[in-house]
């Protein structure tokens, strides 16, 4: 399952109108929206494919400046991640599971200039 949030961008004259269509709509949740005709909606799916068309659908809605995903979930991505740390084992160092742990506690053994 994914879940994924859009902000959507439209004239703020416009806004009311346009908040009105997402929450008449079946296929977005309304959250919020502000001043500067900002609105912010969530969108499920069983994976991306699921949501792309109803992303489209919010931007080619009458007044719709602009309409992109900002955050994305996916539980399957999330228990893929959980099994690999499950399979590692004993390579995750201790401190990761200590509560008393600072950011002296990480060790660092890389140069990010000699990355790129």
């Amino acid at each position: 399952m994914n879940i994924s949030s859009i902000v959507v961008q439209t004239n703020p004259k416009h806004t009311e109108e346009v908040v009105e269509l997402l929450k008449q709509a079946d296929f977005c949740d309304y959250h919020f929206h502000d001043e500067k005709g900002r609105i912010i909606v969530t969108i499920e799916g069983e994976g991306v494919e699921e949501e792309i068309p109803k992303l489209v659908h919010i931007q080619s809605m009458e007044h719709v400046i602009s309409a992109d995903m900002s955050f994305a979930f996916s539980e399957d991505e999330l228990n893929a991640e959980r099994d690999k740390l499950e399979v590692a084992g004993s390579d995750i160092p201790e401190w990761l599971n200590d509560e008393n742990a600072t950011k002296r506690d990480i060790k660092y053994n890389g140069d990010l200039k000699d990355r790129f």
